[in-house]
């Protein structure tokens, strides 16, 4: 990684609205934003504004070389680094409150209780959960979706006739993760904490003490470290042994003046990229700490809402919530 500040390198695109994700469809640069567009940017010149028939969009996750995308009147839409659209789920006028994908084209989303899980033949299947539905994830081996709701989270398996697998912890618990190696899933929740259990046998642990709720989670790239955001730091927790955090400390990486608010590993190496509350972003080695300055604080500045590597970890993508994302190539 360079020593030297990286704020003349990074170019700066202006969208004009909120940014809600960003993502690399191969090399194209994409940025989803509330007003309910896609912005494909190619090498962050020629930009180009996706229509995007799926209203305001709520949430969205890559896959791949598809950007999906969830409204707020229930459709899913896949997007391709050409502009090309395909729509995943209908209209149905109700939110699509969380939604997750990978690169062989399954698709799970949920509205309120409901999840559907679409496989890459195309086939819908449909799973009422215990209570509203606010994260998903899809586990890393077999055709498996881990779902977050109140008191817990589930383990299903769509295409197979037996009972969810339940995971109990009291609360609302808002997002989910998986690590890599399908050995723990871990929810954010409303009461500013972590919970995560061991899927093999469902050994749980909490992750509390953060001033504020994490809305960002990033796996390093050997499954070791899970960042998070939700204090004035980014916050790490290791899992590489069998028990993962308990009875472990976390690192704390990049504090600052203001809360992480986003947080995204590089794809190759144990250095987080972080977005900040008042709009700054740094890169964090978290071996030794070291800063790599990309963008400062602006006057007024309001939070980094999205970062993305591309798969070499040579370009960073970010966005914020006032309408500025910026594109950064790395020096070889």
């Amino acid at each position: 990684m360079p020593t030297a500040p990286l704020t003349a390198r990074v170019k700066q695109i202006e969208v004009n609205a909120p940014v809600a994700a960003a993502a690399f469809l191969d090399e194209t640069p994409a940025l989803a934003l509330e007003n309910g567009t896609v912005l494909l940017a190619a090498a962050a010149a020629d930009q180009r504004l996706i229509a995007n028939p799926g209203g305001t969009i709520l949430v969205a996750v890559p896959a791949g070389k598809k950007l999906l995308t969830g409204g707020d009147d229930g459709r899913v839409m896949a997007i391709s680094a050409d502009g090309t659209m395909q729509e995943i789920a209908g209209r149905s006028g109700a939110w699509i409150d969380a939604l997750a994908a990978r690169e062989d084209g399954a698709v799970a989303w949920s509205s309120g209780k409901k999840v559907c899980a679409r496989d890459p033949s195309g086939n819908v299947k449909i799973f009422a959960a215990p209570s509203s539905v606010r994260g998903l994830a899809f586990m890393p081996k077999g055709y498996r979706v881990a779902i977050a709701h109140y008191g817990g989270a589930t383990l299903w398996f769509p295409n197979i006739a037996a009972p969810p697998d339940q995971f109990h912890w009291k609360g609302s618990h808002l997002s989910m993760t998986v690590s890599p190696d399908g050995c723990f899933i871990v929810t954010t929740m409303q009461e500013n904490a972590l919970h995560a259990w061991r899927a093999s046998d469902k050994k749980d642990m909490q992750m509390s003490g953060y001033p504020a709720k994490t809305r960002s989670l990033s796996w390093s790239s050997d499954g070791h470290w899970l960042a998070t955001s939700g204090a004035d730091a980014a916050i790490i927790w290791p899992f590489k042994d069998k028990d993962g955090p308990i009875s472990k400390a976390p690192i704390e990486c990049g504090a600052g003046a203001a809360r992480v608010t986003c947080v995204a590993f590089h794809p190759k190496s144990l250095v987080l990229a972080q977005g900040y509350e008042d709009g700054l972003v740094l890169l964090c080695r978290i071996l030794d700490k070291a800063e790599i300055l990309v963008r400062p604080a602006p006057p007024e500045g309001r939070q980094v809402t999205a970062l993305a590597w591309d798969r070499q970890g040579r370009k960073l993508l970010f966005g914020t919530a006032d309408g500025v994302a910026g594109f950064l190539e790395l020096p070889v």
